[in-house]
């Protein structure tokens, strides 16, 4: 169970606040509606969304003679990967899949595997509008369903918070090598339980619609 629920934080200053108070005050009957749609005796709710994770030149400082401009070989790699994941708050289980492009193509390879690997449940996943979220080339799962969230308000979204708090522990490193960030970033995945994951993103009103569907 998720521990206390939370509100979101700061608010952005592009969104349509009128469309937002509407998503978040009929969130939990637009997620019935959806579940209606198709009978199953096992619902769940998921967040979903996607972070670029990316390793750059590191330069840093020499000590040399007064007035000696310091010179060294630099590999100016610039390299990086998409981490899409959703994550149900009520809960805290998580699916996390590595990709190379915020594309339809990549989409639909993550709606699949998350498909597949919750293929015993009805599940509802609210995610933002990118455009490959709407790619017309998608074939969305039959125990898939996407509901979408207003523009401009990823505060909204709980796995933003996610996002944030695996950054934090990923300061803390420096890379040489893509691979290498990967391999950490699985260990720093590994350190989030069920439990901590739920706290993390237990928005109160998402956990309070989880609850009632």
């Amino acid at each position: 169970m998720a521990g206390k629920a939370e509100s979101p934080p700061q608010k952005s200053s592009k969104k349509n606040e009128t469309l937002t108070e509407a998503f978040v005050s009929t969130f939990q009957s637009q997620v019935e509606t959806a579940i209606s749609e198709k009978q199953s005796p096992s619902v769940r709710l998921f967040c979903q969304d996607e972070s670029r994770f990316g390793i750059l030149p590191v330069v840093q400082r020499r000590i040399t003679a007064c007035g000696v401009k310091p010179v060294a070989t630099v590999g100016y790699q610039y390299d990086w990967f998409y981490l899409y994941g959703a994550v149900e708050p009520r809960t805290g289980e998580r699916f996390f899949l590595e990709l190379p492009r915020l594309t339809g193509e990549c989409f639909q390879i993550f709606i699949d595997e998350f498909s597949a690997t919750f293929a015993n449940t009805l599940n509802r996943m609210v995610l933002d509008n990118g455009r490959f979220h709407h790619a017309k080339s998608l074939v969305i799962p039959d125990n898939v369903g996407l509901i979408f969230m207003p523009p401009y308000s990823p505060e909204w979204n709980p796995i933003e918070r996610l996002w944030q708090a695996i950054k934090r522990k990923r300061f803390t490193h420096t890379y040489q090598t893509l691979a290498q960030m990967q391999q950490q970033l699985s260990e720093i995945l590994g350190t989030f339980t069920k439990s901590a994951m739920a706290k993390i993103t237990s928005f109160a009103y998402f956990i309070n619609t989880a609850n009632a569907i």
